[in-house]
């Protein structure tokens, strides 16, 4: 059955900035080439903004890096054209493309630790790219443009961060300095790889501002790479799904979204978590709850009653012994090379809170709220200023030698960087398997079955065991570090941002999954998170941190639909298309 394409209208008499034609991209290996995509056609005029959905693998990344000509590794264009102002990029020789690349077309890639240099200082990077681009060369106006940029990109203290490195910026901030530096040179057409996936709703919402006046003011023209439909349909006028390397629906964003025709559009759509959605339950607690009111109700007992009834007995269960408790935490940082009077910075300012056994507590703020601080403290790779965190009953303070190595057995994280995270020189089974290495567990061929049996629970081929981290998609190494989280079979996981690499999709599936270990298991999960729809649809209550601090603490139904402070307020204002209505 062959499926219409509606393509964007193309207005008389105005020549379009992008035009992609039969564009097919492969890779090579022993075998030959794979192909990746297979003839897309987008058409992209002056100020106009476009958006590229679907799911991680579909392609969507390779047709941007396509477009300027940097595909990772052994990626070959190998037909069709990309037009780029009446030019075929892909006939251009390294010099013409050199010209072209940061100065006409810029780019903001995906995974902002891969793509800053760990040893280099921000203000180094960005005035680099300044110079390359021929912007400025007086070292003093290099700078005044560097924190400028920065501060257009959400940084309001540049000047300060200049000196920073990267490992001294939350995922967030790392993400906005890469976001500077593509702006820097006020382009043509920026495209930007899931630009806004490590930022906070506040923050995302002045970078979109930002954007859309560089399209209004200057003509720039956006393509947006994302997997968040409420971006695409409030940020792009324009929307592309791509699906295994094809373009399959294509659009204006709202009437697509609200009306999908296709039926892999339908099922993104179906997938995308929102603010009206309600807490996943799990097949294995739905089940648990059947085998209570089934009886309850041959007894006459109203159903709606009962399930409530068993709903306090289970939160009457977990509030006698909290798995977690967290007492008056506070950290402070040195930061060098500052004035005596700035070296001392407190990241976390006397937190408390508890998390009751088999709960999900999510911690949502901005950037840089201390969010992803007190998850490092919690799994003990920071030590606390001052304050307590209590694990099962223990300061996990006092732990030293073995008692440490048990600690982190029952303790496991799932951070924000996937590729950060994953050692670049190990495969993805011997990945996985490490924890089980590291604590003895299994033989060789029972660590084999047990990677094989993680590769499955989050929706990975078993092939991906022998294939390294940079032959990934994003999303792709996300779930690899999910898997190597659940190897130990942990009682407390700490997800700092674990799904917002994800495709709705594949983020449906994996929250999915998350709530049925849960329920099997009796997991205890910290979720760390920026994005309040994915809080709605996988938290039982959530703490709001505001600059170190926790301002609002309650129950995800009372945070959402009653939010005391106005601070909760305008983070639930900031959602993307947070008041659209999706169809299916």
């Amino acid at each position: 059955m062959s499926e219409t394409i509606t393509t964007p209208a193309t207005p008389s008499g105005v020549a379009p900035l992008l035009e992609i034609k039969n564009l097919q991209v492969g890779f090579r290996n022993q075998r030959g080439i794979v192909p990746a995509v297979n003839g897309v056609d987008i058409t992209l005029m002056p100020g106009q903004t476009l958006a590229i959905v679907g799911e991680s693998g579909s392609g969507k990344s390779t047709t941007a890096h396509a477009i300027i000509n940097l595909l990772p590794g052994s990626g070959i264009i190998t037909g069709g054209e990309v037009l780029f102002e009446g030019r075929d990029i892909t006939k251009l020789n390294p010099k013409e493309l050199e010209e072209i690349r940061g100065k006409r077309i810029g780019f903001v890639p995906q995974d902002p630790m891969a793509n800053l240099n760990p040893v280099w200082s921000i203000g180094f990077q960005v005035e680099e790219a300044i110079r390359a681009n021929g912007i400025a060369t007086n070292k003093k106006e290099v700078k005044r443009r560097a924190i400028e940029v920065l501060q257009q990109a959400g940084l309001g203290d540049a000047d300060r961060r200049l000196r920073q490195f990267p490992h001294q910026f939350s995922g967030g901030m790392r993400q906005r300095v890469l976001i500077g530096m593509g702006l820097a040179a006020n382009p043509k057409l920026l495209i930007a790889d899931e630009p806004t996936s490590a930022l906070d709703v506040t923050v995302q919402r002045v970078i979109l501002d930002h954007l859309a006046t560089l399209t209004r003011d200057l003509g720039t023209a956006v393509l947006f790479i994302t997997h968040d439909l409420g971006l695409a349909a409030e940020r792009a006028e324009q929307l592309v799904v791509m699906y295994k390397g094809k373009i399959v629906e294509s659009g204006p964003s709202r009437e697509l979204l609200e009306n999908p025709l296709h039926p892999y559009t339908q099922r993104l759509v179906a997938a995308a978590p929102s603010l009206a959605s309600r807490r996943i339950r799990s097949a294995s607690r739905s089940l648990a709850d059947l085998d209570y009111v089934a009886p309850a109700a041959a007894e006459g007992v109203d159903l709606l009653e009962a399930v409530e009834v068993r709903a306090e007995a289970h939160a009457a269960a977990t509030d006698v012994a909290p798995a977690i408790v967290v007492e008056n935490l506070t950290k402070v940082f040195k930061i060098r090379g500052q004035k005596l009077a700035a070296r001392e910075f407190k990241a976390v300012d006397d937190v408390s809170f508890s998390i009751a056994r088999g709960t999900t507590m999510a911690l949502v703020g901005e950037s840089g709220s201390g969010k992803s601080t007190v998850a490092k403290l919690l799994l003990k790779l920071e030590e606390p200023t001052s304050g307590s965190i209590i694990v099962d009953g223990t300061d996990i303070a006092g732990l030293r030698g073995r008692d440490v190595l048990s600690f982190r057995r029952k303790t496991q994280p799932v951070f924000q960087d996937p590729y950060g995270s994953l050692d670049p020189l190990r495969n993805i089974g011997a990945t996985i398997a490490e924890p089980l290495h590291v604590h003895k567990v299994g033989t060789k061929a029972e660590r084999r079955a047990r990677v094989l049996e993680l590769l499955d629970q989050v929706a990975l081929p078993q092939s991906l065991a022998s294939r390294y981290p940079n032959e990934l998609s994003g999303g792709q190494r996300q779930r690899v570090a999910i898997a190597r989280a659940l190897a130990l079979k942990p009682e407390i996981v700490v997800l700092d941002e674990a799904v917002s690499a994800l495709d709705v999709l594949v983020q449906a599936q994996v929250l999915k999954l998350l709530a049925d270990l849960q329920s099997e298991l009796g997991l205890t999960y910290l979720f760390i998170t920026h994005d309040l729809a994915v809080v709605r649809v996988i938290a039982d209550n959530v703490c709001v941190m505001q600059n170190g601090r926790i301002v609002e603490a309650a129950s995800v139904d009372e945070v959402f639909d009653n939010p005391r402070e106005q601070y909760t307020r305008d983070l639930l204002a900031a959602i993307p298309g947070a008041n659209l209505t999706l169809g299916v």
